[in-house]
Protein backbone atom coordinates (compact mmCIF):
# COMPACT_ATOMS: atom_id res chain seq x y z
CA UNK A 1 0.00 0.00 0.00
CA UNK A 2 1.35 3.29 -1.03
CA UNK A 3 2.18 5.86 1.92
CA UNK A 4 -0.18 8.25 0.23
CA UNK A 5 -3.01 5.83 0.24
CA UNK A 6 -2.83 4.83 3.88
CA UNK A 7 -5.55 6.22 6.18
CA UNK A 8 -4.43 7.10 9.76
CA UNK A 9 -5.24 8.11 13.32
CA UNK A 10 -3.81 11.61 13.77
CA UNK A 11 -5.79 13.51 16.40
CA UNK A 12 -7.40 11.28 19.27
CA UNK A 13 -10.15 12.90 22.43
CA UNK A 14 -12.17 11.19 24.95
CA UNK A 15 -15.10 11.94 27.37
CA UNK A 16 -15.69 8.99 28.90
CA UNK A 17 -16.79 7.62 32.59
CA UNK A 18 -13.52 8.73 33.97
CA UNK A 19 -13.53 13.05 33.24
CA UNK A 20 -13.12 14.83 30.39
CA UNK A 21 -9.34 13.69 28.17
CA UNK A 22 -7.69 11.25 26.37
CA UNK A 23 -5.14 11.00 29.07
CA UNK A 24 -7.58 10.46 32.13
CA UNK A 25 -9.08 7.49 29.98
CA UNK A 26 -5.88 6.31 29.40
CA UNK A 27 -4.75 6.67 32.46
CA UNK A 28 -7.48 4.77 34.02
CA UNK A 29 -7.45 1.69 31.21
CA UNK A 30 -4.06 1.10 31.97
CA UNK A 31 -4.17 0.77 35.34
CA UNK A 32 -7.52 -1.47 35.17
CA UNK A 33 -10.00 1.03 37.38
CA UNK A 34 -13.83 0.48 37.20
CA UNK A 35 -16.20 3.63 35.75
CA UNK A 36 -19.16 0.98 37.13
CA UNK A 37 -21.14 2.66 40.01
CA UNK A 38 -24.54 2.53 42.13
CA UNK A 39 -26.67 4.90 39.48
CA UNK A 40 -27.46 7.99 41.80
CA UNK A 41 -28.56 9.91 38.49
CA UNK A 42 -32.15 8.62 39.59
CA UNK A 43 -33.76 6.14 42.08
CA UNK A 44 -32.67 2.80 40.61
CA UNK A 45 -34.46 0.42 43.36
CA UNK A 46 -37.46 0.08 41.28
CA UNK A 47 -35.66 -1.86 38.27
CA UNK A 48 -33.76 -4.84 38.74
CA UNK A 49 -30.01 -3.18 38.03
CA UNK A 50 -28.72 -0.65 40.25
CA UNK A 51 -25.70 -0.30 38.44
CA UNK A 52 -23.85 1.45 35.27
CA UNK A 53 -20.60 3.80 34.27
CA UNK A 54 -22.06 6.81 33.01
CA UNK A 55 -20.44 10.23 32.67
CA UNK A 56 -19.23 12.75 34.73
CA UNK A 57 -20.63 16.25 35.26
CA UNK A 58 -19.13 18.42 32.40
CA UNK A 59 -18.67 21.89 30.78
CA UNK A 60 -18.47 23.03 27.81
CA UNK A 61 -15.26 24.80 29.17
CA UNK A 62 -13.36 21.38 29.25
CA UNK A 63 -13.73 21.40 25.02
CA UNK A 64 -10.29 23.33 24.32
CA UNK A 65 -9.83 26.10 22.57
CA UNK A 66 -8.49 26.18 18.87
CA UNK A 67 -6.67 28.52 16.51
CA UNK A 68 -8.76 29.61 13.27
CA UNK A 69 -7.48 28.72 10.11
CA UNK A 70 -6.72 31.72 7.82
CA UNK A 71 -8.87 31.27 4.87
CA UNK A 72 -12.28 30.19 7.35
CA UNK A 73 -15.29 32.18 7.06
CA UNK A 74 -18.30 34.10 9.31
CA UNK A 75 -17.74 33.18 13.06
CA UNK A 76 -15.22 31.46 14.86
CA UNK A 77 -16.27 28.30 16.50
CA UNK A 78 -15.17 29.03 19.69
CA UNK A 79 -17.64 32.10 19.40
CA UNK A 80 -20.34 29.13 18.59
CA UNK A 81 -19.59 27.66 21.44
CA UNK A 82 -19.90 30.66 23.93
CA UNK A 83 -23.05 31.31 22.50
CA UNK A 84 -24.03 27.85 23.68
CA UNK A 85 -22.55 27.44 26.91
CA UNK A 86 -25.01 26.61 28.79
CA UNK A 87 -25.20 22.87 29.14
CA UNK A 88 -28.90 23.11 28.75
CA UNK A 89 -28.38 24.16 25.45
CA UNK A 90 -26.83 20.24 25.03
CA UNK A 91 -27.87 16.69 25.25
CA UNK A 92 -25.40 15.27 27.10
CA UNK A 93 -24.60 12.96 24.22
CA UNK A 94 -23.65 16.57 22.46
CA UNK A 95 -22.65 17.96 25.04
CA UNK A 96 -19.78 14.98 25.25
CA UNK A 97 -18.72 14.60 21.79
CA UNK A 98 -18.13 18.28 21.11
CA UNK A 99 -15.71 17.83 24.01
CA UNK A 100 -13.81 14.56 22.75
CA UNK A 101 -14.18 16.23 19.30
CA UNK A 102 -12.47 19.50 19.90
CA UNK A 103 -9.93 17.90 21.74
CA UNK A 104 -8.95 15.35 18.90
CA UNK A 105 -9.28 18.36 16.66
CA UNK A 106 -6.40 20.69 18.75
CA UNK A 107 -4.38 17.61 19.27
CA UNK A 108 -4.22 16.97 15.00
CA UNK A 109 -2.82 20.02 15.30
CA UNK A 110 -5.58 20.93 12.95
CA UNK A 111 -8.15 24.76 13.37
CA UNK A 112 -11.31 25.96 13.15
CA UNK A 113 -13.01 26.24 9.29
CA UNK A 114 -10.24 23.54 8.24
CA UNK A 115 -10.86 23.33 4.59
CA UNK A 116 -11.69 19.85 3.08
CA UNK A 117 -13.10 18.35 6.51
CA UNK A 118 -15.94 16.96 7.58
CA UNK A 119 -18.18 14.75 10.10
CA UNK A 120 -18.97 11.07 10.44
CA UNK A 121 -19.71 10.00 13.68
CA UNK A 122 -22.05 6.57 15.01
CA UNK A 123 -24.36 6.25 18.22
CA UNK A 124 -27.25 4.66 19.07
CA UNK A 125 -29.27 6.79 20.78
CA UNK A 126 -28.33 9.83 19.93
CA UNK A 127 -30.07 12.78 22.97
CA UNK A 128 -32.08 10.01 23.74
CA UNK A 129 -32.12 11.13 27.48
CA UNK A 130 -33.37 14.68 26.98
CA UNK A 131 -36.12 13.21 24.85
CA UNK A 132 -37.39 11.20 27.79
CA UNK A 133 -37.00 14.06 30.26
CA UNK A 134 -38.88 16.14 27.91
CA UNK A 135 -41.57 13.60 27.11
CA UNK A 136 -42.03 13.14 31.25
CA UNK A 137 -42.37 17.10 31.49
CA UNK A 138 -44.68 16.59 29.31
CA UNK A 139 -46.88 14.21 30.34
CA UNK A 140 -46.29 15.58 34.39
CA UNK A 141 -45.83 19.19 34.41
CA UNK A 142 -47.67 20.33 31.34
CA UNK A 143 -46.66 22.13 27.54
CA UNK A 144 -44.61 25.04 29.49
CA UNK A 145 -42.03 23.27 30.29
CA UNK A 146 -41.09 21.53 26.96
CA UNK A 147 -38.33 23.42 25.09
CA UNK A 148 -39.24 24.33 21.66
CA UNK A 149 -35.63 22.77 21.05
CA UNK A 150 -37.07 19.04 22.21
CA UNK A 151 -36.84 17.60 18.72
CA UNK A 152 -33.68 18.61 17.27
CA UNK A 153 -31.48 18.38 20.32
CA UNK A 154 -32.78 14.72 21.03
CA UNK A 155 -32.29 13.26 17.34
CA UNK A 156 -29.21 11.53 16.38
CA UNK A 157 -28.58 13.20 13.41
CA UNK A 158 -28.00 16.83 15.39
CA UNK A 159 -24.83 14.98 17.10
CA UNK A 160 -22.70 15.58 13.89
CA UNK A 161 -24.58 19.19 13.38
CA UNK A 162 -22.97 20.10 16.92
CA UNK A 163 -19.22 18.72 16.19
CA UNK A 164 -19.29 20.22 12.54
CA UNK A 165 -20.73 23.89 14.26
CA UNK A 166 -18.12 23.41 17.09
CA UNK A 167 -15.37 22.54 14.20
CA UNK A 168 -16.67 25.10 11.80
CA UNK A 169 -16.77 21.46 9.33
CA UNK A 170 -18.38 22.05 6.46
CA UNK A 171 -17.97 18.94 4.39
CA UNK A 172 -19.94 15.81 5.45
CA UNK A 173 -21.97 15.76 8.10
CA UNK A 174 -23.49 12.35 8.95
CA UNK A 175 -24.22 10.02 11.79
CA UNK A 176 -24.79 6.47 11.69
CA UNK A 177 -27.16 4.83 14.01
CA UNK A 178 -26.74 0.88 13.61
CA UNK A 179 -26.77 0.11 17.39
CA UNK A 180 -23.52 -1.30 18.67
CA UNK A 181 -21.50 -0.90 15.63
CA UNK A 182 -22.55 2.88 14.72
CA UNK A 183 -18.86 4.06 15.26
CA UNK A 184 -17.14 1.19 14.34
CA UNK A 185 -19.60 1.83 10.62
CA UNK A 186 -18.87 4.96 10.80
CA UNK A 187 -15.00 4.41 10.41
CA UNK A 188 -15.60 1.94 7.93
CA UNK A 189 -17.57 4.97 5.65
CA UNK A 190 -15.30 7.17 6.37
CA UNK A 191 -11.97 5.23 4.96
CA UNK A 192 -14.08 4.57 1.78
CA UNK A 193 -14.89 8.62 1.44
CA UNK A 194 -11.40 9.00 2.17
CA UNK A 195 -9.55 6.72 0.30
CA UNK A 196 -12.13 7.94 -2.95
CA UNK A 197 -10.69 11.98 -2.37
CA UNK A 198 -14.18 12.84 -1.66
CA UNK A 199 -13.05 14.42 1.49
CA UNK A 200 -9.45 15.68 3.27
CA UNK A 201 -9.64 14.92 7.00
CA UNK A 202 -12.79 13.65 8.90
CA UNK A 203 -13.80 14.01 12.59
CA UNK A 204 -14.67 10.27 13.21
CA UNK A 205 -15.94 8.51 16.37
CA UNK A 206 -18.81 7.81 18.65
CA UNK A 207 -20.62 8.84 21.48
CA UNK A 208 -23.57 7.67 23.45
CA UNK A 209 -25.25 8.67 27.09
CA UNK A 210 -28.10 6.47 27.35
CA UNK A 211 -28.66 6.42 30.79
CA UNK A 212 -31.99 7.15 31.65
CA UNK A 213 -35.21 5.19 34.14
CA UNK A 214 -36.67 4.01 30.41
CA UNK A 215 -33.13 2.46 29.22
CA UNK A 216 -32.29 1.04 32.66
CA UNK A 217 -36.04 -0.66 32.49
CA UNK A 218 -35.87 -1.84 29.00
CA UNK A 219 -32.61 -3.68 29.35
CA UNK A 220 -33.43 -5.08 32.69
CA UNK A 221 -37.10 -6.63 31.59
CA UNK A 222 -34.83 -7.60 28.54
CA UNK A 223 -32.09 -9.46 31.13
CA UNK A 224 -29.21 -8.33 29.27
CA UNK A 225 -27.80 -5.97 31.83
CA UNK A 226 -25.87 -7.27 35.61
CA UNK A 227 -28.27 -7.27 38.53
CA UNK A 228 -26.06 -9.59 40.65
CA UNK A 229 -23.84 -6.96 41.84
CA UNK A 230 -25.80 -4.12 42.65
CA UNK A 231 -23.81 -4.12 46.10
CA UNK A 232 -20.73 -4.45 44.25
CA UNK A 233 -20.56 -1.85 41.70
CA UNK A 234 -17.10 -2.36 40.07
CA UNK A 235 -17.69 -5.74 39.59
CA UNK A 236 -20.27 -6.03 37.83
CA UNK A 237 -18.89 -5.94 34.44
CA UNK A 238 -16.60 -9.07 34.03
CA UNK A 239 -15.98 -10.06 30.52
CA UNK A 240 -15.12 -13.71 30.36
CA UNK A 241 -15.72 -14.59 33.67
CA UNK A 242 -17.73 -17.82 34.41
CA UNK A 243 -20.02 -15.44 37.15
CA UNK A 244 -20.85 -12.63 34.42
CA UNK A 245 -24.38 -12.30 34.51
CA UNK A 246 -24.62 -9.08 31.34
CA UNK A 247 -23.45 -5.93 31.03
CA UNK A 248 -23.22 -2.53 32.05
CA UNK A 249 -24.73 0.41 30.76
CA UNK A 250 -22.30 3.37 29.80
CA UNK A 251 -21.59 6.69 28.42
CA UNK A 252 -18.87 8.42 26.93
CA UNK A 253 -17.50 10.07 23.49
CA UNK A 254 -14.37 8.58 21.69
CA UNK A 255 -13.38 10.75 19.10
CA UNK A 256 -10.64 10.36 16.11
CA UNK A 257 -9.19 12.33 13.11
CA UNK A 258 -9.11 10.48 10.40
CA UNK A 259 -6.97 11.82 6.86
CA UNK A 260 -4.10 10.69 4.30
CA UNK A 261 -0.81 9.98 6.25
CA UNK A 262 1.12 11.94 3.31
CA UNK A 263 -1.37 15.38 4.69
CA UNK A 264 -0.95 14.22 8.34
CA UNK A 265 3.64 13.65 8.29
CA UNK A 266 3.24 16.92 5.64
CA UNK A 267 1.89 19.22 8.43
CA UNK A 268 4.07 17.65 11.31
CA UNK A 269 1.29 15.46 13.35
CA UNK A 270 1.55 12.62 15.66
CA UNK A 271 0.35 9.27 14.15
CA UNK A 272 -1.55 6.99 16.59
CA UNK A 273 -2.21 4.36 13.84
CA UNK A 274 -2.92 2.93 10.51
CA UNK A 275 -6.79 2.08 9.64
CA UNK A 276 -6.05 -0.46 7.77
CA UNK A 277 -9.44 -2.49 6.89
CA UNK A 278 -12.93 -2.90 7.67
CA UNK A 279 -15.44 -5.40 7.06
CA UNK A 280 -18.96 -5.48 8.34
CA UNK A 281 -21.84 -8.11 7.95
CA UNK A 282 -25.39 -9.81 9.24
CA UNK A 283 -26.22 -12.69 10.88
CA UNK A 284 -29.91 -12.01 9.73
CA UNK A 285 -31.08 -14.09 12.50
CA UNK A 286 -32.66 -12.11 15.42
CA UNK A 287 -33.60 -8.95 17.01
CA UNK A 288 -30.99 -8.99 19.88
CA UNK A 289 -29.10 -12.88 20.08
CA UNK A 290 -26.13 -13.30 17.76
CA UNK A 291 -26.50 -16.62 15.48
CA UNK A 292 -24.50 -19.30 17.67
CA UNK A 293 -23.21 -20.74 14.46
CA UNK A 294 -21.05 -17.00 14.23
CA UNK A 295 -20.52 -17.32 10.64
CA UNK A 296 -20.90 -13.86 9.61
CA UNK A 297 -19.26 -12.77 12.46
CA UNK A 298 -15.74 -15.06 11.20
CA UNK A 299 -16.80 -13.24 7.96
CA UNK A 300 -16.95 -9.99 9.28
CA UNK A 301 -13.42 -10.38 10.66
CA UNK A 302 -12.18 -12.19 7.56
CA UNK A 303 -13.33 -9.14 5.93
CA UNK A 304 -11.16 -6.47 7.71
CA UNK A 305 -8.09 -8.78 7.79
CA UNK A 306 -8.26 -9.23 3.48
CA UNK A 307 -8.68 -5.47 3.11
CA UNK A 308 -6.10 -4.87 5.30
CA UNK A 309 -4.38 -7.10 3.58
CA UNK A 310 -2.82 -9.06 6.78
CA UNK A 311 -2.22 -12.48 7.43
CA UNK A 312 -4.24 -14.15 10.51
CA UNK A 313 -0.41 -14.46 12.19
CA UNK A 314 0.13 -10.80 11.45
CA UNK A 315 -2.02 -9.57 14.53
CA UNK A 316 -0.91 -9.20 17.54
CA UNK A 317 -3.86 -8.23 19.59
CA UNK A 318 -7.67 -8.19 19.83
CA UNK A 319 -9.46 -5.72 21.19
CA UNK A 320 -12.56 -8.07 21.81
CA UNK A 321 -16.40 -6.43 22.13
CA UNK A 322 -16.82 -9.14 25.25
CA UNK A 323 -20.10 -7.45 26.35
CA UNK A 324 -20.16 -9.61 30.12
CA UNK A 325 -23.22 -11.73 28.70
CA UNK A 326 -22.96 -15.33 28.97
CA UNK A 327 -23.72 -16.31 25.73
CA UNK A 328 -21.98 -13.42 23.28
CA UNK A 329 -18.48 -13.91 25.30
CA UNK A 330 -18.54 -17.35 24.22
CA UNK A 331 -19.61 -17.08 20.95
CA UNK A 332 -17.18 -14.29 20.01
CA UNK A 333 -13.79 -16.43 21.45
CA UNK A 334 -15.00 -19.41 19.02
CA UNK A 335 -15.04 -17.33 15.95
CA UNK A 336 -11.69 -15.81 16.99
CA UNK A 337 -10.55 -19.30 17.42
CA UNK A 338 -11.98 -20.32 14.15
CA UNK A 339 -10.22 -16.62 12.44
CA UNK A 340 -6.87 -17.00 13.90
CA UNK A 341 -6.84 -21.06 14.16
CA UNK A 342 -3.82 -22.04 16.29
CA UNK A 343 -2.28 -18.35 16.18
CA UNK A 344 -4.91 -17.80 18.92
CA UNK A 345 -2.90 -19.80 21.19
CA UNK A 346 -0.98 -17.24 21.22
CA UNK A 347 -3.29 -14.05 20.87
CA UNK A 348 -3.71 -11.94 23.34
CA UNK A 349 -6.93 -9.52 23.79
CA UNK A 350 -8.76 -7.67 26.40
CA UNK A 351 -12.15 -6.23 26.79
CA UNK A 352 -12.38 -2.47 27.43
CA UNK A 353 -16.14 -3.02 28.63
CA UNK A 354 -15.07 -4.55 31.83
CA UNK A 355 -13.94 -1.02 32.97
CA UNK A 356 -16.34 1.40 31.22
CA UNK A 357 -19.41 -0.55 30.51
CA UNK A 358 -21.32 -0.73 27.32
CA UNK A 359 -21.31 2.18 25.57
CA UNK A 360 -23.65 1.33 22.98
CA UNK A 361 -23.06 3.02 19.24
CA UNK A 362 -19.80 4.27 20.88
CA UNK A 363 -18.19 0.82 21.42
CA UNK A 364 -16.20 0.56 18.18
CA UNK A 365 -14.84 3.91 19.16
CA UNK A 366 -14.30 2.97 22.71
CA UNK A 367 -12.47 0.18 21.32
CA UNK A 368 -10.57 2.14 18.46
CA UNK A 369 -9.31 4.63 20.71
CA UNK A 370 -7.69 1.96 23.54
CA UNK A 371 -6.29 0.00 20.71
CA UNK A 372 -4.43 2.69 18.85
CA UNK A 373 -3.35 3.91 22.33
CA UNK A 374 -2.50 0.29 22.85
CA UNK A 375 -0.38 0.26 19.77
CA UNK A 376 1.30 3.92 20.22
CA UNK A 377 2.51 3.38 23.58
CA UNK A 378 3.35 -0.51 23.29
CA UNK A 379 0.82 -1.43 26.34
CA UNK A 380 -2.02 -3.59 26.57
CA UNK A 381 -4.88 -2.92 28.57
CA UNK A 382 -6.19 -5.67 30.60
CA UNK A 383 -9.76 -7.56 31.11
CA UNK A 384 -10.68 -6.70 34.69
CA UNK A 385 -12.38 -8.96 36.92
CA UNK A 386 -11.68 -11.87 35.45
CA UNK A 387 -11.40 -13.91 39.01
CA UNK A 388 -12.52 -17.36 37.29
CA UNK A 389 -12.07 -17.35 34.12
CA UNK A 390 -15.10 -19.49 31.84
CA UNK A 391 -13.88 -22.60 30.05
CA UNK A 392 -15.88 -21.57 27.07
CA UNK A 393 -13.67 -18.44 27.11
CA UNK A 394 -10.49 -20.22 26.65
CA UNK A 395 -8.06 -17.54 25.22
CA UNK A 396 -5.43 -15.07 26.81
CA UNK A 397 -7.78 -12.48 27.73
CA UNK A 398 -5.18 -10.37 29.61
CA UNK A 399 -7.18 -10.95 32.69
CA UNK A 400 -6.15 -8.78 35.56
CA UNK A 401 -2.98 -7.29 34.44
CA UNK A 402 -1.83 -5.30 31.33
CA UNK A 403 1.17 -6.26 29.63
CA UNK A 404 3.73 -4.64 27.85
CA UNK A 405 3.60 -5.40 24.34
CA UNK A 406 5.11 -4.00 20.64
CA UNK A 407 2.16 -4.93 18.23
CA UNK A 408 2.22 -4.50 14.57
CA UNK A 409 -1.49 -4.97 14.01
CA UNK A 410 -4.43 -5.44 16.20
CA UNK A 411 -8.15 -6.09 15.35
CA UNK A 412 -11.18 -4.75 16.79
CA UNK A 413 -14.10 -6.13 17.12
CA UNK A 414 -17.84 -4.99 17.79
CA UNK A 415 -21.07 -7.29 17.40
CA UNK A 416 -24.56 -5.49 17.53
CA UNK A 417 -28.26 -6.08 18.33
CA UNK A 418 -30.07 -6.92 14.79
CA UNK A 419 -27.62 -9.40 13.89
CA UNK A 420 -24.69 -6.65 13.13
CA UNK A 421 -20.70 -8.14 13.13
CA UNK A 422 -18.38 -5.25 12.22
CA UNK A 423 -14.36 -5.57 12.58
CA UNK A 424 -11.77 -3.31 11.59
CA UNK A 425 -7.87 -3.54 11.52
CA UNK A 426 -5.44 -0.72 12.66
CA UNK A 427 -1.51 -1.04 12.29
CA UNK A 428 1.30 0.52 14.03
CA UNK A 429 2.57 4.06 12.81
CA UNK A 430 6.10 2.86 11.57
Amino acid sequence: MRSASRIVISGIGVASPFGAGRECFWDHVRRGVSATRRIDEFDPTPYACHVAAPLPSLSIDDAPSLEAHPGAAGRGADDVLRERAEARRYSRASLAGVIAAREAWADAGLRVGEPGSGVIIGTGGGGIELGEKQYREFFTDGLKRVTPYAIPLSICGMLSSEISMALQAHGISHVLSTGCTSSTDATGYALGLLRAGEADVLLCGGVDACLTPGMIYGFSRMRVVSTAFNDAPAEASRPFDKDRDGFVLGEGAWMYVLEREDRARARGARIYAVVEGYGSTCDAYHRVQMDPEGEQIVRAMRMALDRAGRAPESIGYVNFHGTSTQLNDAIEIRCVREVFAGHAERLPGSSTKSMVGHPQGASGACGIVTTALALQRGFLPPTINVHAQDSACDMDVLAIQGRAAEVEAALCNCLGFGSKNSAVVLGRAS
